[in-house]
């Protein structure tokens, strides 16, 4: 391997050389207490800054092995130490001078979340860590000025390593936090855990912060009402670091949330949302735990539809429609979402969240006298109501709904929390007894009122097969595949449009999804295995091999969900 020394005279003899001649740098160097590679070089100052990786091996680094002897405690590590490098490489960005991106310092910045990505790993057998980052290679015009590139190689970035990716140099309180963040995901881990000992599928502990700073920021509202259980729903994890910890359980069932305007309802909701990741500490959500698998389900009026059975919620169409296995380039907003809910549990899902605000209404519920007016045989869909009690009892499925306007799902619900001023309070009983009030007056009851018109859960296509085609494009090596923040990607021009897709949470995510798409049509998708098989194959992959065996481009790992989800928004995939 080439030394340090090597890339120094390396880059003294190109010099103010045209720009191509940083080409050369391209390989792995021992700087003699970590290797950096240059694994990728920009072609032009203007272009995106080069990537650049740093190696440490687990004997230089001496991360004690209880810091990363789990999966969970691996990745918070890893999440802990792109954070502290990030802090470290501000102080040095665009010092460097030049002309373009020239002595821009870069590296994955992430949110709120815990997330497993490519731009730190560490090797969970020897402790090794490797860091991705990307410099922007300074110039003079097109002209390499290599002396302002070697004090960002040389200078900064060993001091960066030093700091953050050697144990050994952590002061009392370094080693503290690094403790901290072991115990707080083995925290989280255990909570999972009794989630599903306890018969739960969500709980926000006692004292946590909902509200967000500002649309525009996810951090913890200053001065918010502090999240406190209602006692008929208050259950204790016992925790291995925090010990007993209180608050609230949500029981696996159908869960109502109502309240007035402003209250918190979708405040709690989006916590509950988002409780599918791991979150930092001082996020005041970071014991904001929900089943793995929920998956939020709303109206996406416009989107694609591939060989989905629907036939649970939708069907007779005057138009003679198929809906058990439907198809269509732009649903409505009830098709969409009846879609979305049978996806969903195709996916795995063990929880639906619904806000009624983003759902199609017709899909919800029909009122009574609606019902009167435009009589059933004449209405073709199923309302979701009429399938929420049958979705848990045969599929095992649970549903969290936030309602402010209809009081229909009284009758259907388990467990009713009202949201007054954020603080929960169970209304289970009172609205109980005035819904059954109401319904002894005259008023509707909609609890199981399908009538057989549509197919039963029972005998829906959640087995069916859909099975993937394979697409000849991804063969071509110049097949570009391009994202677009959080909104989409693009794949051979084809838009995947994921806006509405709300647990994606990083752009990282959709750089992995697209990815995972690619890496899936070379080596998974046969025309013979369902969408099912090929998203097992290519998280056994992952599980096996690492992230960034699929690609080691700035990536985060989405959920198995959301792989689905992308899929099925791909309208240049075909579905048998």
């Amino acid at each position: 391997m080439k030394t340090d020394r090597d890339l120094r005279i390396l880059l003294q003899n190109i010099d103010h050389k045209s720009y191509p001649a940083y080409k050369d740098t391209k390989g792995s160097y021992d700087f003699k207490g970590f290797i950096l590679s240059i694994d990728h070089v920009q072609g032009d100052p203007f272009a995106s800054p080069s990537d650049v990786s740093i190696h440490v091996e687990g004997s230089k680094g001496a991360f004690p092995k209880e810091s990363y002897d789990t999966k969970e405690k691996r990745i918070a590590l890893e999440d802990f130490l792109l954070r502290s490098f990030g802090k470290q490489l501000s102080a040095f960005n665009r010092v460097a001078k030049g002309s373009g991106k020239s002595g821009t310092v870069t590296i994955t910045r992430p949110g709120q979340e815990i997330l497993e990505r490519t731009a730190c790993v560490i090797d969970p057998a020897a402790g090794g860590i490797t860091v991705r980052l990307h410099v922007g290679f300074p110039a003079n015009g097109r002209t390499i000025n290599s002396r302002e590139l070697m004090k960002i190689l040389f200078d900064f970035l060993p001091e960066c390593v030093e700091k953050v990716l050697y144990y050994g140099r952590y002061d009392a309180r370094g080693k503290k936090a690094v403790e901290e963040v072991g115990a707080l995901a083995e925290d989280q881990t255990e909570i999972r855990r009794q989630l599903k000992e306890q018969g739960l599928v969500a709980f926000v502990a006692n004292g946590s912060i909902l509200p967000r700073e500002s649309g525009a920021s996810d951090r913890p509202m200053r001065d918010a009402v502090a999240f406190t259980s209602p006692v008929s729903m208050e259950v204790t994890m016992n925790l291995p670091n925090r010990g007993k910890t209180r608050g609230m359980g949500i029981k696996k069932g159908i869960t109502l949330i109502v309240g007035g305007g402003y209250h918190g309802k979708s405040t709690l909701l989006k916590a509950l949302e988002l409780g599918v990741y791991d979150h930092i500490a001082g996020d005041g959500r970071e014991l904001v735990i929900t089943d793995s698998s929920a998956v939020k389900s709303r109206a996406e009026d416009g989107r694609s539809i591939r060989n989905v059975d629907i036939s649970m919620f939708i069907g007779n169409l005057p138009n003679g429609k198929d809906t058990v296995s439907f198809h269509t380039e732009d649903a409505s907003g009830s098709t969409s979402q009846a879609a979305g809910v049978a996806e969903s549990v195709e996916a795995g899902a063990g929880v639906l969240l619904i806000d009624e605000d983003t759902s199609a209404t017709n899909f919800m519920i029909r009122d009574e006298l609606m019902q009167r007016v435009v009589l059933r045989d004449q209405e073709p869909i199923i309302p979701f109501i009429d399938r929420v009690r049958e979705l848990y009892e045969n599929q095992g499925v649970s549903t969290i709904l936030v309602a402010g306007s209809s009081g229909s799902y009284f009758y259907v619900a388990d467990k009713i929390v009202q949201m007054d001023r954020y603080h929960p309070v169970d209304i289970t009983e009172r609205a109980k007894k005035e819904a059954a009030e109401y319904k002894g007056e005259g008023g509707e009851n909609r609890c199981g009122t399908a009538d057989g018109k549509g197919k039963g859960l029972e005998a829906a296509g959640f087995t069916h097969k859909r099975i993937l085609l394979p697409i000849k494009a991804f063969q071509e090596p110049r097949m570009k595949i391009k994202t677009m923040g959080l909104d989409s990607i693009s794949i051979d021009r084809e838009n995947i449009d994921l806006r509405l897709v709300e647990q994606l949470v990083d752009t990282e995510q959709l750089n992995a999804l697209g990815q995972l798409i690619k890496y899936a049509h070379l080596h998974f998708v046969n025309g013979k295995r369902s969408i099912s098989e090929v998203v097992d194959l290519l998280e056994k992959t992952i599980n096996e091999k690492g992230l960034s065996a699929i690609t080691q481009k700035p990536a985060a790992r989405p959920r198995r969900q959301e792989i689905f989800a992308c899929i099925n928004r791909y309208r240049g995939q075909e579905v048998l």
